[in-house]
């Protein structure tokens, strides 16, 4: 069945674009949506404070594709937190919204932001509320970037190269589980098992990943969770992948280590329980001054190429 939603979120170029690539998506249209005025142009909306957003409207086929899966892609092309902004886009016309026509679709909307406000620091901006009017802009905006390959977007290069491999079954939430020691040993390689469960350490130089340079995320190997993102890897010489950060701080924990007759400090992670390595305080202060050396064992690296079909797609912001 065709079903219709609009999405507003900072210049409309780069969200119809992104949103025409998605398979099951059947049409998309640049416009001007819940303002004050009727009919109006874009010099109006820029300049004439109509209150219109700038926003796409957008018609799939729930069987294709669904609505909680177009929520997933908007709100991985938007910062959420941002009131009336968007990359460079400042204004009211740029606000992040949600409008609806089908009554049922609030509910969905409003507990999907319910569920992921937990993963970001400041209160989610996206309005949710029914469409007023919807007006269809000029007709040189449409399909703006196809006919400017090289306008003005908001929106990564990446994010348009992964759209086309969108679907409902890759982005339904992944679920990271703690595994029991059994299903450890048969899941993990010799070298895994005895550095995630047993503490030990990897030989240094000679080891899968600290060499490794390709973008993607690293992943815990016993859960598949997410800790690292190539874009916070260095060169640090120490023969073991170097991060300056997590993706997230709440992802691991610190323990004091005096093993070998040394004081250091350990890095686990917090769903599996994981021997990750240590941290330093010896990186550039540049990156952060701090240095988390992990065992290559670890981890699983997943190349941002894979990071959609695997499931991964909306950790891909991870990465730029």
């Amino acid at each position: 069945m065709k079903k219709e939603i609009y999405f507003a979120g900072g210049c409309f170029w780069g969200v119809e674009k992104y949103f025409s690539l998605i398979n099951g998506v059947i049409n998309t249209r640049a416009g001007y949506a819940n303002g004050k005025t009727k009919n109006p142009t874009y010099n109006d909306v820029c300049h004439n404070n109509t209150g219109h957003s700038e926003t796409v409207h957008v018609v799939y086929e729930d069987k294709k594709i669904t609505l909680e899966t177009l929520l997933h892609s908007f709100f991985d092309i938007i910062d959420p937190t941002s009131l009336n902004k968007q990359g460079n886009d400042k204004g009211i016309q740029y606000r992040s919204g949600i409008y609806f026509v089908d009554k049922s679709d609030e509910k969905i909307i409003l507990d999907f932001i319910k569920k992921i406000q937990d993963n970001y620091d400041k209160p989610i901006m996206v309005e949710v509320l029914p469409l007023v009017e919807f007006y269809p802009a000029e007709e040189y905006h449409q399909r703006y970037l196809d006919k400017n390959p090289s306008g003005y977007c908001h929106i990564s290069k990446v994010k348009f190269d992964t759209a086309g491999q969108i679907n409902s079954n890759d982005l339904k939430e992944l679920k990271f589980q703690k595994k029991s020691n059994d299903e450890l040993k048969k899941q993990l390689t010799d070298i895994q098992y005895m550095v995630t469960q047993q503490n030990a350490t990897e030989t240094p130089f000679d080891n899968q990943y600290f060499d490794n340079f390709e973008e993607g995320i690293y992943v815990d190997v016993t859960t598949g969770e997410p800790l690292f993102s190539s874009k916070d890897k260095f060169h640090s010489g120490c023969g073991w992948p170097s991060f300056s950060k997590p993706i997230k701080s709440n992802l691991i924990y610190e323990n004091t280590d005096k093993s070998f007759g040394m004081n250091r400090t350990e890095v686990r992670s917090v769903l599996g329980d994981s021997h990750l390595g240590h941290v330093f305080p010896d990186a550039p202060k540049d990156l952060g001054g701090m240095r988390y050396c992990i065992n290559s064992a670890s981890l699983k690296f997943i190349p941002k190429s894979e990071m959609v079909k695997l499931g991964y797609g909306k950790f891909i912001k991870e990465n730029n």
